[in-house]
């Protein structure tokens, strides 16, 4: 039977992911000429500690794979009781040992329990719940957004909050997250209800925006989606492994926050509520770069580089000169400077 998009796991599971970032790139900038609008490089070379931003631990995801490390973002903001239960779900060490189930070109890639029925399943743990509510759009009220100056064809407008990128519907008071290049998101069955947070997807091909307000979104991965991105369709329907030797095995998935300092990753990213990235978001609608001989004037939400670094070097603070120590006068001798009576 054919499957529906947003159906969970192997009935056939949707599952799709959030915005990926894109790394700053490590080429050396040109001296920007005077009068001439600055490269994206130059911008970024040009970045102040303030235009930067640490994610908070409590909602930083490790997911480690034998080919390495990825870091998912996680969006309390728009969808809190998912989050809730994904860090739950990550301290009681859920994730740990199960696999990648899924790999869809141009689509998405899903991991989760690879038990099909739901007696084989792991149980979820402390904390944990088995039911959540749909969590496809919040309230505008109290949630900060960075406006795009063009147009979009699935929202009435488009641009980022606190770093996510988002669509956002004034006269219905909604705003949700979109279904962008590194989206992470929840998959569930038919029920609008029926996702839970165990079973994640992570979009990695053209932007899913149809998906947007039909499914819970959770976050967006920071860094990795290289080791995601190439992973071999899987054989079956839908891009799901037939065989468990086709499967990538998950290590485990933990809180930054639960992991051992000397083992976290440093990371900063780019701000999106700064006078730098709009000059940034400029700087890629149109492209002034000499190799472009037009200019678009426009640029897609999902288009947006969203530059992540890892943290620069603290300054060696200059240890102070010690003074010289008085010596101590010998018994009986008279101090420096003294006069006879």
């Amino acid at each position: 039977m054919a499957s529906k998009p947003g159906a969970r796991r192997w009935r056939p599971a949707l599952l799709v992911a959030l915005l990926a970032v894109l790394p700053v790139a490590q080429v050396a900038a040109e001296d920007a000429v005077p009068g001439k609008p600055r490269s994206m490089q130059e911008i970024l070379d040009a970045s102040q500690p303030t235009d930067w931003r640490t994610p908070d631990n409590k909602n930083l995801l490790y997911l480690d794979l034998d080919s390495g490390r990825v870091l998912i973002e996680l969006a309390p903001a728009f969808a809190p009781a998912h989050v809730a239960n994904i860090r739950a779900l990550a301290k009681n060490g859920y994730w740990n040992g199960m696999s990648i189930n899924r790999s869809q070109d141009n689509f998405v890639v899903q991991w989760g329990d690879p038990a099909q029925e739901e007696k084989d399943r792991k149980p979820l743990g402390r904390g944990a719940k088995a039911k959540l509510p749909a969590e496809f759009a919040r309230k505008t009220k109290g949630l900060p957004f960075d406006k795009l100056p063009d147009v979009d064809g699935w929202a009435p407008e488009v641009g980022f909050s606190s770093g996510f990128p988002a669509g956002r519907d004034p006269g219905a008071d909604a705003a949700w997250m979109a279904h962008c290049y590194g989206t992470v998101g929840a998959g569930r069955d038919m029920a609008a209800d029926s996702s839970n947070g165990t079973e994640l997807y992570v979009v990695i091909g053209q932007s899913p925006r149809q998906l947007d307000r039909n499914i819970t979104v959770v976050g967006r991965v920071l860094q990795g989606m290289e080791l995601l991105s190439v992973l071999p369709r899987g054989t079956g329907p839908l891009g799901f492994y037939e065989q468990p030797s086709q499967r990538t095995p998950i290590k485990s998935i933990r809180l930054a926050s639960e992991v051992p300092k000397k083992e976290r990753v440093g990371i900063e990213v780019l701000r999106t509520d700064t006078p730098l990235f709009a000059e940034l978001v400029e700087a890629r609608r149109n492209r002034r770069d000499e190799w472009y001989k037009h200019m678009a004037g426009h640029i897609d939400l999902c288009n947006v580089p969203l530059p992540t670094r890892a943290p620069p070097p603290k300054p060696v603070a200059e240890k102070a000169k010690a003074k010289p120590r008085a010596k101590k006068p010998r018994s009986g001798a008279k101090p420096a400077g003294a006069t006879k009576s």
